[in-house]
C-alpha cells in the first residue's frame, strides 16, 4: 500500500561542512526521488492539504502528474495558483499547513509536499512554460513593495491584463526574499531572481530606490501618476527591541539589520567590501525563524553562536526543520532564559548579556504558557554581539503620508479579508496588515487583493 512506503528523505550538505559556507543546505529531490515520494499520496476524495494551503494549490493533481513522470503537467497545475513555487517549496511552513493536514501524518510521516513543489518549481526555472500573450485592458495598478505579497498581486493582475508597476524602496527587487532569508536557505540569483524574471516576462515593470511616502505618495500615485488602484505590500521591516539597559551599546543590533547586511549587502562574500562584525561570540535573542536565520548566519561568519529564548523548546515558533538544522550545525540553545541587561566596557562595546532563568506558568492570551522569572537566578553570558530577533512591525511612513488610511494600534494597515482599506482605491495585504507572518500567507493576501482590485476597477 502507498501509505506503507517510508517518506523519501531529502539529500543535504554535511552539517560540519555547511556550517562554514553559505551554499544551500538541502539539495532537493531528483525525478526518481520525487516520483517515489509522489507514490505515497492517497489522493483523498476531500484533500485536506488543499484547504490548508493559503493559495489552495491543487496538490493531489500536481503530485499525480509527478508520479506519471509529467513534470511539465505538474508545473502547469501549480502555476494556476502560485507564481513562486521554487521559493514556497523552500521556505513555507508546510508542517503547519499542507503537510500538517495530510492524512498520512496522523500515524506516520506526511507526504513531502513542499519538497515536491520545490522539485517542480526548480524544473520549471530550467524549462520555462510559454509566456502567454496578454492583451492590455487599459488600466494601471501600482504595487508598493516587491516582497511575496506584492509579487503575487502583480503576477495575478498582469495575467488579467493590467499594466502593473511595482515600486521597491531598496536597490534590489524581492523584499524580504532577498534581504531577510539567508542564501543557504534561499539562493538569490539561482532562485529568487529567476522567479521574479517570470513575473517580469508578464509585462510587470519594477522601479527600485522609490520610497513611497517620500519619493512619491499614495495620493500622487492615484492622482497625477494616473493609477486606477494601489496595493500596499510593504511588509513589516521596523524592528522591535526589549527596552533593557545597554541596548545602545556597540555590538547590539536588530536581526533585520544583521540579515540585510549579510544577505542584501553580501557581507559574507569577500569579493564585497561590506563586512559585518560578529566578534568571537554572538547571542541571538528570540526563537522564531528570523532568530534561526540570524544565529546560523553568525555561525557561518565564524562566531560561536547561541540562541536565548524565554520559553521552552516546545514553544519555539521557528520551523522544526530550521531548529533541527541549527542544532546539527552546533548552535547552542539556552532555553527558559530571558535577558535583563546588556553589559559593556568603558569604550561602549558589548562584553556580555545578563540574564535570568524562567519557568512556565499559566497559558497567556495566545494559549502558550506564560514565562515567569525565577527569583535569584541571575547569570551572565559572555559575548561580543547581541542580535535582537523579537519581531517587526510595519514602517509608519506610508500611513503617515496618506489621507484616510486607517491603522491599528500596532501600526498595521487595517484591511478586510479581500485587502480593501478605508481609503477608496487603496488595497493592502501581507505583513503590513497582519504583522510579521509567512511568505505563503503574504502571497495568499496578494492574490485575494488582486481579485478585489479587478472587481473595483471594473466598477469605476
Amino acid at each position: 500500500m502507498a501509505n506503507k512506503i517510508p517518506r523519501v528523505l531529502v539529500r543535504e550538505q554535511n552539517p560540519a561542512i555547511r556550517a562554514t559556507n553559505f551554499e544551500e543546505v538541502c539539495y532537493g529531490y531528483n525525478l526518481e526521488e520525487a516520483s517515489l515520494e509522489a507514490s505515497r499520496c492517497l489522493h483523498c476524495k476531500n484533500p485536506r492539504c488543499v484547504a490548508a494551503c493559503p493559495v489552495n494549490i491543487r496538490i493531489p493533481e500536481f503530485i499525480e502528474r509527478i508520479s506519471q513522470g509529467d513534470v511539465a503537467g505538474a508545473a502547469a497545475v501549480i502555476a494556476e495558483d502560485s507564481s513562486l513555487p521554487s521559493i514556497c517549496g523552500r521556505v513555507c511552513p508546510q508542517e503547519s499547513q499542507c503537510e500538517g493536514a495530510c492524512i498520512l501524518g496522523i500515524k506516520g510521516e506526511p507526504v513531502a509536499i513542499g519538497k515536491m513543489e520545490r522539485f517542480v518549481g526548480d524544473w520549471q526555472l530550467e524549462n520555462p512554460l510559454p509566456t502567454p500573450h496578454i492583451a492590455s485592458n487599459g488600466h494601471r495598478v501600482a504595487i508598493v513593495g516587491s516582497g511575496p505579497a506584492g509579487l503575487a498581486c502583480a503576477s495575478d493582475l498582469a495575467r488579467m491584463g493590467y499594466e502593473v508597476t511595482v515600486f521597491e524602496a531598496l536597490h534590489e527587487v524581492g523584499g524580504v526574499l532577498v534581504y531577510g532569508i539567508p542564501e543557504f536557505r534561499l539562493p538569490k540569483h539561482g532562485i529568487v531572481a529567476k522567479e521574479i524574471d517570470k513575473i517580469r516576462a508578464l509585462g510587470v515593470r519594477f522601479e527600485t530606490d522609490v520610497i513611497v511616502g517620500r519619493t512619491v505618495t499614495i495620493d500622487s500615485l492615484l492622482g497625477e501618476e494616473g493609477f486606477d488602484a494601489v496595493f500596499i505590500g510593504s511588509g513589516a521591516g521596523l524592528p522591535r527591541f526589549m527596552g533593557i539597559e545597554g541596548e545602545n551599546l556597540n555590538g547590539v543590533l536588530s536581526a533585520n539589520e544583521f540579515l540585510t547586511r549579510a544577505n542584501l549587502m553580501r557581507a559574507y562574500d569577500e569579493q564585497y567590501d561590506t563586512p559585518i562584525y560578529v566578534g568571537r561570540r554572538v547571542v541571538v535573542v528570540g526563537g522564531g525563524n528570523v532568530a534561526m536565520d540570524a544565529v546560523r548566519t553568525a555561525k557561518r561568519l565564524g562566531a560561536e553562536a547561541t540562541i536565548v529564548y524565554r520559553r521552552s523548546e516546545k514553544e519555539l515558533p521557528a520551523r522544526v526543520e530550521e531548529v533541527h538544522h541549527a542544532k546539527e550545525e552546533g548552535i547552542e540553545f539556552r532555553m527558559l532564559t530571558n535577558p535583563t541587561r546588556v553589559l559593556g566596557d568603558e569604550k561602549g562595546w558589548v562584553t556580555g548579556l545578563n540574564c535570568v532563568r524562567m519557568e512556565l506558568g499559566e497559558p497567556d492570551e495566545s494559549g502558550r504558557r506564560s514565562p515567569q522569572e525565577v527569583s535569584g537566578s541571575d547569570f551572565t553570558i559572555e559575548c561580543d554581539v547581541v542580535i535582537m530577533a523579537l519581531g517587526t512591525s510595519p514602517n509608519p511612513l506610508i500611513a503617515a503620508t496618506t489621507d484616510a488610511l486607517e491603522t491599528s494600534r500596532r501600526g498595521c494597515i487595517v484591511a478586510d479579508d479581500e485587502g480593501r482599506t478605508s481609503r477608496r482605491g487603496v488595497f493592502a495585504g501581507g505583513d503590513t496588515v497582519t504583522g510579521a507572518a509567512t511568505v505563503i500567507l503574504a502571497m495568499g493576501a496578494g492574490r485575494k487583493a488582486a481579485r478585489a482590485i479587478d472587481e473595483y476597477v471594473k466598477s469605476l
